[in-house]
């Protein structure tokens, strides 16, 4: 237990557990969660009636990249990556969720996925909470991509006025398949060609 201190610094309002208006917060949270799962429950039905962009199979290439992975795959991330693959060949829209700890092989995941994105002439946004991080992942992506004939670009603050508008220019034509960046990347100002993919 400690001191609580808001902005104002003056003592929150305590309420008794079997008081009145304990129940009347009570209910109020329980209504503006229903709210919430009657919007959920409409989304996904909603996404259950569109259809998604079935992606073709694996092709030459794609087993190329995947055999280029200096690594030996661990039997979770095999597990992760067929799964987003089917996921991608099938009519549903994906939304997948793939959780592990930091090193445990989620950017490959993903790498793989947008290399697979690519194949088919989609473009792919790749979403970071951090500048930092967003650095790391676009070099990740450059340094996997050698060899291959993918266009890889970066959004974020270190990238000056130039560069960020001829990312922009090259998204908006098509011509660039691969962007990493910051919450720039939501931006108005961000147009794609053919959005395929996005990973956050």
């Amino acid at each position: 237990i400690e001191k609580y201190a808001g902005k104002e610094a003056k003592a929150p309002k305590l309420n008794r557990l079997n008081g009145s208006e304990w129940q009347k917060t009570k209910s109020k949270v329980k209504g503006a969660v229903r709210e919430i799962a009657k919007e959920l429950l409409a989304l996904y039905a909603k996404r259950q009636e569109e259809r998604g962009y079935p992606f073709g199979k694996d092709t030459v290439w794609q087993r190329e990249f995947e055999e280029a992975f200096p690594y030996e795959e661990t039997g979770d991330q095999l597990l992760a990556i067929e799964a987003t693959k089917e996921d991608m060949e099938s009519e549903k829209i994906m939304d997948r969720l793939v959780c592990g700890d930091v090193g445990y092989g989620k950017t490959e995941i993903a790498l793989r996925a947008a290399f697979k994105a690519v194949q088919d002439s989609k473009q792919v946004a790749y979403l970071c909470p951090t500048t930092i991080l967003a650095q790391q992942i676009y070099n990740g992506f450059v340094e996997r991509m050698k060899g291959f004939p993918v266009e890889v670009g970066i959004l974020s603050r270190f990238q000056s006025q130039k560069e960020v508008h001829n990312t922009l220019e090259q998204l908006a034509s098509g011509r660039m398949d691969i962007v990493v960046g910051t919450h720039r990347l939501l931006s108005k100002d961000v147009q794609f060609k053919n959005l395929g993919l996005l990973v956050v």
